[in-house]
């Protein structure tokens, strides 16, 4: 599971995009507007319905449950609602492996689809198929990590998860600050790249305001698997954690509802659940892979979409990513407005403070 767009979650919209969650998740907070930053590509005629048929269909692979209550079902979520709004049929698949990404695009293609969305970097191997004749006369889009290539038909989606998980850190901080606490859980899935580097910028953001905190980090091999995230945190909360992230898929209610009855602070990997009382959280970590792939599909809808071109969503510049405390002192907010604040006006080097805080 890629977590970032996903940066995600992208996803993950991390190293990847990482990035996200649906179930009592706020996905109505308005989409990202078509700002980021995007280098020059070229615009497909007949923007939407670019196969001429009469019709605009969006295909969507993804390489996760797309009814997981996660970083997943969003990004299907985000196509669905605009797709409605406009009329638009969506075409999609969940749990589709790496192994079978490029069959799986192709067979779109074969279905007059006039869009392929991929929900995760993961199915990056289908890529090469948007070169194909078969999908000649498709628009591609690729919620991004940096392992994802441009190429002269995607639009690639993007963020730095730096940026989104020093926040939540930073944020997190603020809470055990409140509590007093010093040692902090973070349960993941796979122990890749992307995992690794966010959990490195989560710790580093709560040093930021707890200098001497702990960060307990275990990697159970699986983003969806529940009986092996409760394990983790069953573990972790014995060990004294006061902070459970569970950075997961399909996993993260499950983990999450154990952190929560056991007191720890919790925190969501992608959508806004500040209003989720089953599990409940307490930190909002919004990478949302639906708002970003929104923003896109408002823009293939204008017929202004250009192919070839990456956007890259900024915190505190874009509507998302962000980070929000969910039931927060008016100290919190201030600080926290003003951390989210010095990273878009570039006066944190996010990257800087991983490096120096994260290890």
């Amino acid at each position: 599971m890629t977590l970032r767009t996903a940066k995600g979650p992208a996803a993950v919209l991390a190293g990847a995009l990482a990035f996200a969650l649906v179930g009592c998740a706020n996905n109505d907070a308005s989409a990202p507007s078509a700002g980021g930053t995007a280098s020059g590509g070229t615009t497909q005629a007949g923007q939407p319905d670019v196969n001429g048929d009469g019709k605009v269909v969006i295909g969507v692979l993804s390489p996760g449950d797309i009814n997981d209550n996660g970083y997943y079902e969003s990004f299907v979520i985000g196509a669905e609602k605009f797709a409605t709004s406009k009329g638009w049929q969506v075409i999609k698949r969940g749990s589709v492996p790496a192994t079978e990404a490029l069959g799986a695009a192709r067979a779109l293609c074969q279905q007059g689809v006039d869009m392929v969305a991929l929900g995760a970097s993961e199915l990056k191997d289908a890529i090469p198929a948007s070169e194909e004749p078969v999908c000649a006369k498709t628009a591609w889009y690729v919620p991004s990590s940096e392992n994802v290539p441009q190429t002269p038909r995607t639009v690639i989606s993007s963020d730095d998860p730096n940026q989104s998980m020093l926040a939540a850190g930073y944020a997190t901080g603020l809470l055990m600050e409140q509590k007093k606490a010093t040692k902090a859980g973070f349960v993941t899935g796979m122990e890749a790249d992307f995992s690794v580097n966010a959990a490195k910028a989560f710790k580093a953001g709560i040093r930021m305001v707890v200098p001497k905190a702990e960060l307990v980090t275990t990697y159970t091999g699986d983003f969806n698997d529940s009986a092996k995230a409760r394990e983790a945190v069953q573990a972790q909360l014995s060990q004294g954690v006061k902070v459970i992230y569970p950075y997961l898929g399909g996993a993260t209610d499950a983990a999450a509802k154990l952190a929560a009855d056991g007191g720890a602070i919790t925190l969501t990997p992608g959508t806004d659940r500040c209003d989720s009382t089953d599990p409940r959280f307490d930190v909002s970590v919004i990478f949302d892979p639906g708002a970003y792939f929104a923003a896109a599909l408002e823009l293939f809808a204008k017929g202004e979409m250009q192919l070839g071109t990456t956007k890259v969503w900024h915190l505190g510049k874009d509507a998302y990513p962000t980070v929000k405390i969910c039931s927060p002192t008016a100290e919190q907010t201030q600080k926290m407005d003003a951390f989210i604040a010095d990273v878009g006006a570039d006066k944190i080097d996010t990257k800087a403070e991983v490096a120096k805080l994260g290890s």
